[in-house]
């Protein structure tokens, strides 16, 4: 019999955590649940839950990174869902945030989705819901 696996989080190294930080809780309300310092390794971790409490991400912050981390071209983003896509677009605008135009998949579809960068450019899918 198979086990039960559920989503933990998603890591992201970050060249400045409180840029990062104030990142996802202003762009995405995003909320910092818990911190951990490894003096002795030489990094931090910050967890942030998003706002439905069904998924967090990892900071990881390791000290004094003298480059920004390659992105590489294996993972591509992770996303979230908003009910009104045009005021969280123009929300996100105002704050002068990176930004895609707003897509859609088919002339049909309502809503649609853009793409917003963080502060060391991983991008984040937000999807009208």
């Amino acid at each position: 019999m198979a086990e039960d696996y559920e989503l933990a989080h998603a890591c992201i190294r970050v060249m400045d955590l409180e840029e990062s930080v104030e990142f996802y809780e202003q762009a995405l309300n995003f909320e910092e649940t818990r911190r951990k310092d490894f003096p002795e390794h030489e990094f931090t971790l910050v967890f942030m839950e998003g706002p439905a409490g069904n998924f967090e991400i990892e900071l990881t912050y390791n000290y004094d990174p003298e480059e920004p981390y390659e992105l590489g071209n294996g993972f591509s983003h992770f996303a979230v869902m908003v009910d009104d896509i045009e005021k969280s677009y123009e929300s996100h605008q105002e704050q002068g945030y990176e930004l895609s135009d707003i897509y859609s998949l088919s002339e049909e579809a309502e809503g649609g989705y853009y793409f917003i960068a963080d502060p060391d450019g991983y991008e984040i899918e937000v999807i009208q819901r």
